[in-house]
């Protein structure tokens, strides 16, 4: 009995975690609430990230816990899913030749940033590799803690690169005239009752069975699939309320900016410039892939800049959404440079990044 009654404890967050994930949800909600009254671009997703990143900086204990974090994905997701339709796949025969040059310009844009990092900032091959990898944050983490590398450097240059780019995106687009620097309202009908049950009921068992089978993303890639075909067979008409459509984005923001609370300022200062000076390179290699793509297909800039963007696959798929790209055209792609990067980095680092002794000296 004694036994059963530690286990509930444990599984019962304290007062002290729960405070802590209220202040982070307040602090983000503030954020976004501020920015979307700015009318400033990627609003709620975007002024949540920065308001949670420049309180955990400040030394604030904020968190998402797994549950939390699980709930955003899959809310995202079936927004994400409910964006299905026929036109959305005008541009699938490009799909071949996008992502094959999406895989070389992550494998340019690794060593271009890997390159950069140990000749300016001297870093060793290893741990230059590995930070210069765009997505897969978990993984490298795993890979460098295996090998020995700079765990904390890596860090800072991967946070940083995702901070940035889920940022300065928005704005560049709105500059541009891509997206509009406030997002209009979806023009969407609010499933009902028994839709968003059916909804609800599909995203999470399809997350569930392709979390079984380790299926990257699964939270939300899962949700995803499942509203698609709800969608795309007609069983649902409509999707979610924009204040829950909301809720995801700031979540999402919050959780980015979250990752600086386990951060110290001094390192992430001492790391700063190495992690702009990398991010300026993969930028520039991934902008040329960019305009050859522009250039030679009929995908959309604003599409191929999101998916090619080397940022984490929520934060790009959340951007998707809040700025009406092509969510199937973005997905797609950032899951194909999530399974390269998760297949390639070790082999990649095995070749050519030094040895696990050598580091250590």
């Amino acid at each position: 009995m004694s036994q059963i009654l530690a286990s509930m404890a444990y599984a019962i967050p304290s007062r002290a975690k729960t405070l802590h994930v209220l202040e982070t949800l307040v602090i983000g909600t503030a954020g976004g609430a501020l920015f979307l009254w700015a009318h400033l671009p990627g609003g709620l997703i975007s002024g949540a990230m920065i308001a949670v990143g420049i309180a955990a900086i400040a030394g604030r204990p904020l968190a998402m816990p797994p549950i939390l974090t699980q709930t955003v994905l899959v809310l995202l997701g079936i927004s994400l899913g409910s964006l299905m339709s026929r036109q959305l796949l005008q541009h699938i025969s490009a799909y071949p030749l996008t992502i094959a040059l999406l895989a070389l310009a992550t494998f340019c844009s690794t060593f271009g940033s890997s390159i950069y990092l140990q000749r300016v900032h001297g870093w060793d091959r290893t741990s230059a590799f590995l930070a210069g990898s765009p997505g897969a944050l978990s993984q490298i983490t795993i890979l460098a803690i295996e090998k020995g590398a700079d765990v904390s450097a890596i860090a800072v240059v991967q946070t940083m690169r995702v901070i940035i780019l889920t940022a300065a995106l928005p704005l560049l687009l709105a500059l541009t005239g891509i997206a509009p620097s406030q997002s209009p309202g979806f023009a969407m009908a609010i499933a009902s009752p028994l839709e968003l049950t059916e909804l609800i009921a599909a995203s999470v068992a399809v997350s569930l069975l392709l979390r079984l089978v380790k299926f990257p993303a699964s939270w939300m890639f899962g949700a995803m699939i499942g509203s698609s075909v709800l969608h795309g067979v007609g069983l649902v008409e409509g999707g979610l309320p924009p204040w829950v459509r909301g809720v995801a984005l700031v979540g999402i923001g919050a959780l980015i900016g979250s990752r600086f609370a386990r951060m110290r300022v001094k390192t992430l200062l001492s790391h700063v410039n190495a992690a702009l000076g990398s991010f300026a390179i993969a930028i520039l290699i991934s902008g040329i892939f960019v305009a050859m793509i522009v250039l030679t297909t009929q995908v959309r800039f604003g599409d191929v800049v999101v998916a090619f963007a080397p940022g984490a696959m929520d934060a790009m798929l959340a951007l998707a959404l809040t700025l009406h790209i092509d969510p199937i055209f973005v997905g797609a792609h950032h899951l194909s440079r999530f399974v390269f990067v998760t297949i390639a980095t070790p082999g990649i680092v095995h070749l050519f990044g030094r040895p696990q002794e050598d580091v250590d000296d």
